[in-house]
């Protein structure tokens, strides 16, 4: 039995470093006194550090990716030092990181007790982060072998492509971290119906972390809606809805941690002793992701 919190983070305007690490320190230090041993934040979490930047830079959609560059190692740091401290697995969320080849690219790393585990990038992009913002798809999956279990991170849109899910899942990934970002509803439920169907077809758990709130000084992050949550299959043992825990409100007026326990051989159970085998029959009917036509 592990114990995971998934945050649904609110977009707060942090002016200074020294506010931002206070505020990282004390939610983290929140979860982890609750029990948790996996933290996860969403996506676009480490797009709060605009925050410290001069007003006109921060309120220019491209100019303010590009203003926080210079703070992120410092902000890598940070996020290893609590892992470290709290002795805890933490995703802090994701961010747009300039790359050697002048692309930005939305990448989200895993910390450990340890220090870092490796980051994994978004594979599918928005119409809004390719038109408007210019971020990049990354390329690959990367599978984190971690004490917990092994975990895979799909970011936000990527939970709507079920063979994404489905390589993790092959790989022997057993959770999914599901950082997500989405200023409507519609976008939310999206990615909600998403993850859930990932978790059913797979016989997996997926854990959802989105943003809160409205922050009319980002031009990324003004408007976010959606709820926390953990999903597993519907199956004998499991929740009948296959939600095992959900966030009440829609969108709280500050930052809150849905915590909740998950076992996961109790996971792995359904896929041999379940009602329905989704994750063996996929391979029956599919070659390489296509129905095979008679």
């Amino acid at each position: 039995m592990i114990k995971l919190a998934a945050c649904q983070y609110h977009i707060d305007l942090l002016t200074s470093w020294d506010a931002y690490a206070e505020h990282l320190t004390t939610l983290c230090e929140e979860a982890a006194g609750q029990g948790a041993e996996l933290l996860l934040l969403p996506e676009y979490a480490g797009l709060v550090l605009t925050g410290q930047l001069p007003e006109a830079e921060r309120s220019d959609l491209h100019g303010s990716i590009a203003g926080i560059q210079p703070l992120l190692p410092r902000w890598l740091e940070l996020c290893e030092s609590l892992a470290r401290l709290l002795k805890v697995h933490l995703q802090p969320g994701s961010v747009a990181m300039l790359d050697d080849d002048g692309v930005y690219r939305n990448r989200a790393w895993l910390f450990g007790p340890e220090g870092c585990l490796g980051s994994q990038d978004k594979l599918m992009m928005t119409r809004f982060e390719l038109e408007q913002w210019r971020i990049a798809a990354g390329s690959g999956l990367k599978v984190f072998d971690t004490p917990l279990g092994k975990l895979g991170i799909l970011i936000c849109y990527d939970n709507e492509f079920p063979l994404l899910a489905r390589t993790l899942a092959e790989a022997g990934v057993d959770l999914i971290l599901a950082p997500s970002c989405t200023d409507t509803e519609a976008g939310f439920h999206r990615v909600r119906i998403g993850a859930q169907a990932r978790a059913l077809e797979n016989q997996i758990a997926v854990l959802q972390s989105p943003t809160v709130g409205l922050a009319p000084w980002s031009p990324a992050l003004d408007e976010n809606i959606g709820r926390a949550a953990l999903y597993v299959p519907s199956d004998y043992g499991m929740p009948a809805n296959g939600v095992i825990a959900e966030s009440a409100q829609l969108c709280p007026t500050r930052s809150h941690w849905l915590i909740a326990e998950l076992d996961l051989a109790e996971v792995r159970r359904v896929r041999e002793q379940g009602q329905v085998f989704t994750r063996r029959d996929w391979p029956r009917q599919f070659e390489g992701g296509r129905l095979v036509l008679r």
